[in-house]
């Protein structure tokens, strides 16, 4: 993966606030991109593990932690994918 380094300039008092070093804030910063990038759905649990150096079983935990959900369908779309997917697999019997 191409990368690209983008400077920021931020107040010193978040290292504090955060009690974090300059390397532990510039992750936070990078996750914190790559789980609002999630959110919207533009990129995936893979992709966005791939770019914060995770297994997709830890970034799925660090989206649990962060209160992001992994899916998103609503009660009844997970309903229909399941019927879906019974229905198919009875196909195949």
């Amino acid at each position: 993966m191409e990368t690209l380094k983008v400077e920021l300039e931020l107040p010193r008092e978040l290292l504090g606030a955060l009690n974090v070093n300059a390397a532990q804030l510039a992750q936070k910063a990078k996750e914190a991109l790559v789980l609002r990038l999630f959110q919207e759905g533009t990129i995936s649990a893979g992709k966005g593990a791939e770019i914060v150096g995770l297994s997709k079983a830890a970034f799925i935990d660090l989206l649990d932690r962060e209160g992001i959900p992994y899916l998103s369908l609503e009660p009844g779309e997970l309903a229909e994918d399941v019927e879906a997917a019974l229905a198919v697999s009875r196909e195949g019997e």
